[in-house]
Protein backbone atom coordinates (compact mmCIF):
# COMPACT_ATOMS: atom_id res chain seq x y z
CA UNK A 1 0.00 0.00 0.00
CA UNK A 2 0.93 3.66 -0.54
CA UNK A 3 2.21 5.26 2.22
CA UNK A 4 2.52 8.77 3.54
CA UNK A 5 4.24 10.21 6.50
CA UNK A 6 3.19 13.04 7.92
CA UNK A 7 4.21 15.07 10.43
CA UNK A 8 4.51 18.41 11.83
CA UNK A 9 5.58 20.53 15.13
CA UNK A 10 3.05 20.99 17.90
CA UNK A 11 0.19 22.95 17.07
CA UNK A 12 1.08 23.00 13.57
CA UNK A 13 -2.31 21.56 12.43
CA UNK A 14 -1.53 18.16 11.47
CA UNK A 15 -4.14 15.71 13.41
CA UNK A 16 -6.60 18.56 11.35
CA UNK A 17 -5.03 17.72 8.16
CA UNK A 18 -5.02 14.17 9.23
CA UNK A 19 -8.90 14.01 9.67
CA UNK A 20 -9.67 15.91 6.57
CA UNK A 21 -8.03 12.76 4.96
CA UNK A 22 -9.24 10.04 6.55
CA UNK A 23 -12.88 11.59 5.72
CA UNK A 24 -11.74 11.27 2.55
CA UNK A 25 -10.79 8.12 2.16
CA UNK A 26 -7.19 7.25 3.47
CA UNK A 27 -6.49 4.87 6.00
CA UNK A 28 -4.77 7.03 8.94
CA UNK A 29 -2.45 5.28 11.90
CA UNK A 30 -1.65 7.99 14.45
CA UNK A 31 0.83 7.15 16.34
CA UNK A 32 -0.14 9.86 19.55
CA UNK A 33 -3.54 8.45 18.84
CA UNK A 34 -2.01 5.25 19.80
CA UNK A 35 0.22 6.84 23.06
CA UNK A 36 -3.22 8.05 24.22
CA UNK A 37 -4.80 4.68 24.44
CA UNK A 38 -1.79 3.16 25.73
CA UNK A 39 -1.60 5.76 28.92
CA UNK A 40 -5.44 5.97 29.16
CA UNK A 41 -7.27 4.04 32.60
CA UNK A 42 -6.35 0.72 32.19
CA UNK A 43 -4.05 1.24 29.52
CA UNK A 44 -1.32 -1.70 28.42
CA UNK A 45 1.61 1.17 29.76
CA UNK A 46 -0.22 2.13 32.63
CA UNK A 47 1.07 -0.12 35.22
CA UNK A 48 5.14 -1.11 33.81
CA UNK A 49 5.15 3.08 34.40
CA UNK A 50 3.91 2.93 37.56
CA UNK A 51 6.31 0.13 38.42
CA UNK A 52 9.03 2.16 36.95
CA UNK A 53 8.43 5.93 38.08
CA UNK A 54 5.83 5.39 41.07
CA UNK A 55 2.17 6.37 41.76
CA UNK A 56 3.33 9.90 41.22
CA UNK A 57 2.97 9.97 37.94
CA UNK A 58 -0.65 8.57 37.57
CA UNK A 59 -3.52 10.12 37.92
CA UNK A 60 -6.51 9.46 40.39
CA UNK A 61 -8.51 8.43 36.79
CA UNK A 62 -6.07 5.84 36.68
CA UNK A 63 -4.42 7.57 33.44
CA UNK A 64 -1.03 8.94 33.08
CA UNK A 65 -0.80 12.04 34.48
CA UNK A 66 0.60 13.98 31.80
CA UNK A 67 1.93 16.94 33.20
CA UNK A 68 3.64 15.48 35.79
CA UNK A 69 5.53 13.14 33.73
CA UNK A 70 6.49 16.02 31.20
CA UNK A 71 8.25 17.65 33.62
CA UNK A 72 10.00 14.60 35.10
CA UNK A 73 11.36 13.83 31.38
CA UNK A 74 12.11 17.64 31.02
CA UNK A 75 13.97 17.49 34.05
CA UNK A 76 15.66 13.80 33.45
CA UNK A 77 17.04 12.38 30.45
CA UNK A 78 17.08 9.18 31.83
CA UNK A 79 13.30 9.32 32.91
CA UNK A 80 12.89 10.14 29.26
CA UNK A 81 14.42 7.14 27.79
CA UNK A 82 12.86 4.85 30.96
CA UNK A 83 9.39 6.14 29.24
CA UNK A 84 10.92 5.85 25.77
CA UNK A 85 11.73 1.84 26.19
CA UNK A 86 8.34 1.09 27.81
CA UNK A 87 6.23 2.82 25.05
CA UNK A 88 7.68 2.70 21.95
CA UNK A 89 7.77 -0.59 21.55
CA UNK A 90 4.06 -0.98 22.06
CA UNK A 91 3.31 2.28 19.79
CA UNK A 92 5.35 0.13 17.32
CA UNK A 93 3.56 -2.99 17.72
CA UNK A 94 0.03 -0.80 17.57
CA UNK A 95 1.13 0.99 14.50
CA UNK A 96 1.98 -2.48 12.56
CA UNK A 97 -0.98 -4.18 13.27
CA UNK A 98 -3.26 -1.05 12.25
CA UNK A 99 -1.18 -0.67 9.17
CA UNK A 100 -1.52 -4.33 8.02
CA UNK A 101 -5.33 -4.18 8.31
CA UNK A 102 -5.78 -0.68 6.38
CA UNK A 103 -7.74 -0.37 3.23
CA UNK A 104 -7.80 3.08 2.55
CA UNK A 105 -6.78 4.14 -1.01
CA UNK A 106 -3.37 4.88 0.40
CA UNK A 107 -2.05 5.02 4.25
CA UNK A 108 -1.12 7.66 6.14
CA UNK A 109 1.17 7.42 9.33
CA UNK A 110 1.04 10.52 11.59
CA UNK A 111 3.84 10.84 13.88
CA UNK A 112 5.05 13.67 15.71
CA UNK A 113 8.12 13.09 15.85
CA UNK A 114 8.76 11.24 12.08
CA UNK A 115 11.94 13.79 11.25
CA UNK A 116 13.47 13.13 14.84
CA UNK A 117 13.13 9.72 15.24
CA UNK A 118 15.63 9.04 11.99
CA UNK A 119 13.71 6.10 11.40
CA UNK A 120 10.88 6.83 8.79
CA UNK A 121 12.54 7.79 5.75
CA UNK A 122 12.35 4.11 4.09
CA UNK A 123 9.26 2.68 5.52
CA UNK A 124 7.52 5.64 3.60
CA UNK A 125 6.95 6.91 0.01
CA UNK A 126 6.50 10.46 0.86
CA UNK A 127 6.92 12.47 3.90
CA UNK A 128 4.56 15.36 4.15
CA UNK A 129 5.00 18.01 6.66
CA UNK A 130 2.64 20.57 8.02
CA UNK A 131 4.11 23.71 8.05
CA UNK A 132 3.62 26.59 10.86
CA UNK A 133 5.20 29.69 12.22
CA UNK A 134 6.00 29.14 15.88
CA UNK A 135 4.20 32.35 17.14
CA UNK A 136 1.16 30.12 15.18
CA UNK A 137 2.16 27.31 17.12
CA UNK A 138 2.68 28.92 20.67
CA UNK A 139 -0.67 30.44 20.37
CA UNK A 140 -3.14 27.58 19.50
CA UNK A 141 -1.07 25.26 21.88
CA UNK A 142 -1.72 27.73 24.66
CA UNK A 143 -5.61 27.93 23.72
CA UNK A 144 -6.19 24.29 23.77
CA UNK A 145 -4.47 23.48 26.79
CA UNK A 146 -3.75 26.05 28.51
CA UNK A 147 0.22 25.59 29.04
CA UNK A 148 2.22 28.23 29.70
CA UNK A 149 4.43 29.82 27.02
CA UNK A 150 7.57 28.90 29.22
CA UNK A 151 6.01 25.36 28.68
CA UNK A 152 5.61 25.23 25.50
CA UNK A 153 9.16 26.52 24.59
CA UNK A 154 10.46 23.35 26.32
CA UNK A 155 8.32 21.35 24.03
CA UNK A 156 9.44 22.99 20.78
CA UNK A 157 12.93 22.27 21.96
CA UNK A 158 12.52 18.29 22.09
CA UNK A 159 11.03 18.71 18.54
CA UNK A 160 13.07 19.34 14.58
CA UNK A 161 13.71 22.71 14.18
CA UNK A 162 10.93 24.14 11.16
CA UNK A 163 13.85 24.07 8.91
CA UNK A 164 14.61 20.27 9.50
CA UNK A 165 11.47 19.35 9.15
CA UNK A 166 11.00 21.13 5.73
CA UNK A 167 14.15 20.25 4.61
CA UNK A 168 13.38 16.51 4.59
CA UNK A 169 9.67 17.07 2.97
CA UNK A 170 8.35 15.79 -0.05
CA UNK A 171 5.55 17.51 0.24
CA UNK A 172 4.40 20.66 2.51
CA UNK A 173 0.80 22.24 3.76
CA UNK A 174 1.14 25.78 4.66
CA UNK A 175 -1.48 26.15 7.84
CA UNK A 176 0.13 29.32 9.44
CA UNK A 177 -1.71 32.09 11.06
CA UNK A 178 -2.86 33.79 7.35
CA UNK A 179 -4.42 30.17 6.37
CA UNK A 180 -8.48 30.49 6.07
CA UNK A 181 -10.02 26.84 6.89
CA UNK A 182 -10.87 27.18 3.10
CA UNK A 183 -7.06 27.50 1.96
CA UNK A 184 -6.51 24.49 4.04
CA UNK A 185 -8.87 22.07 2.88
CA UNK A 186 -8.15 22.83 -0.83
CA UNK A 187 -4.65 22.33 -0.01
CA UNK A 188 -4.72 19.10 1.51
CA UNK A 189 -7.19 18.55 -1.22
CA UNK A 190 -5.10 18.77 -3.61
CA UNK A 191 -2.24 16.35 -1.97
CA UNK A 192 -4.94 13.89 -1.13
CA UNK A 193 -6.41 13.57 -5.26
CA UNK A 194 -2.12 13.66 -6.56
CA UNK A 195 -1.39 10.48 -3.52
CA UNK A 196 -4.53 8.74 -4.45
CA UNK A 197 -3.16 8.65 -8.33
CA UNK A 198 0.48 7.81 -6.88
CA UNK A 199 -1.46 5.09 -5.17
CA UNK A 200 -2.64 3.55 -8.19
CA UNK A 201 0.35 3.84 -10.31
CA UNK A 202 2.02 1.94 -7.65
CA UNK A 203 -0.69 -0.65 -7.89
Amino acid sequence: MYKIGLTGGIGSGKSKVADMLAEWGASVVDTDVIAHELTAPGGAAIEPIRQQFGPDVIAPTGALDRQAMRELVFDSPEARIKLETILHPMIGLLTQKRAESADGCYLVFVVPLLVESGRWRDRVDRICVVDCDPETQIRRVRQRSGLTPEAIARIMSAQATREARLAAADDIVLNDGRTSLDDLVHRVRSLHDAWCAQARRAD
